[in-house]
């Protein structure tokens, strides 16, 4: 049976990412430093105080709390998203098949004492492309409380990133990503996995960073999920990370202008350069996907 690593905050991203591209996830314990941890609880706390529960479906849970946004809402989290780890590993696992990759969603799981265990699932169900696959997203996990196995701790099925679609887990291969508070899970987005149900009588706080292959359509608009004149304040590096740049070669741009510098007053009046070199070159880089006939299959969900 597939299990899975825990590492210490100073692994280095080329062990971490082949671990994940094996076992499709992998835990860094203690990966935030304290301040950083206190102060996104601090950023967090009155948003999670002030969100309600009214979402009717049972899939994103009767007693969990969920919001976006994270980037305008909690300023901490453009540092987060940011991890010099996070995006060494990122680099390896998307840059394979993409010029450049963005940022794809920003979110709280916040799952309160009662909730039921989630379906599992795999995150990257939205793209119509069948499994096995090539990763599409990295997504990043972040304990902002501890994770347990009674208090909703994030259930996963290592190495099912390489089943088909139609696989379903059995009871056994199910693990529970357990890692005390300021840890990360990282895993793939086709990686099965789901909530787990929280019989403790305290809740249990998650914050979701994802990260996608840069031509994807985003599961988040970061475009409106943060207000324009407060993209402009912005570094560089967090605009373009945001979807500020183009895509591949000619792809994103506005008025033949560069998303960049359309963003930030730079375009001037003629047409941008759509086609720069370095981008050109990590274009022809790119490993393309190649795809067969295959019939349709829908969106898998297991009771598990």
């Amino acid at each position: 049976m597939v299990s899975f690593q825990t590492f210490d905050p100073d692994v280095c991203g080329s062990e971490l990412s082949e671990a994940i591209m094996r076992d499709g996830c992998a835990i860094v314990n203690k990966a935030m430093s304290i301040n950083k941890l206190k102060q996104l609880k601090s950023e967090l706390s009155s948003h999670i105080d002030n969100t309600g529960i009214s979402d009717p479906d049972p899939f994103m849970g009767h007693k969990t709390k969920r919001f976006g946004a994270l980037l305008s809402r909690c300023p901490s989290t453009r540092d987060l998203v940011r991890t010099p780890l996070i995006l060494e590993v990122a680099d390896n696992i998307l840059r394979p098949h993409c010029a450049r990759y963005q940022i794809n969603y920003t979110g709280i799981m916040h799952i309160e004492p009662g909730e039921q265990k989630q379906k599992i699932h795999r995150d990257t169900g939205f793209y119509p492309i069948q499994n096995p696959a090539p990763p599409l997203t990295l997504s990043t996990m972040w304990a902002i409380s501890k994770f347990t196995a009674d208090n909703g701790a994030t259930r996963i099925i290592p190495g099912s990133h390489l089943w088909p679609d139609n696989r379903s887990p059995e009871l056994d291969e199910v693990e529970i990503a357990e890692m005390p508070s300021g840890s990360v899970l990282l895993y793939l987005g086709n990686l099965l996995h789901g909530g787990g149900a929280n019989k403790s009588d305290v809740p249990r706080c998650g914050l979701n960073l994802v990260y996608a292959l840069g031509w994807l359509r985003q599961e988040e608009n970061q475009y409106l999920a943060v207000p324009a004149d407060e993209v402009k304040t912005f570094p560089p590096e967090l605009q373009r990370l945001m979807g500020y740049d183009l895509g591949t070669v000619n792809l994103g741009f506005v008025d033949h202008k560069h998303p960049f510098d359309f963003i930030n007053g730079t375009a001037g009046d003629g047409p941008g350069v759509l086609a720069p070199p370095d981008l050109m070159e990590d274009d022809n880089a790119v490993k393309r996907l190649k795809f067969v006939n295959a019939k349709a299959s829908k969106r898998a969900r297991f009771k598990v």
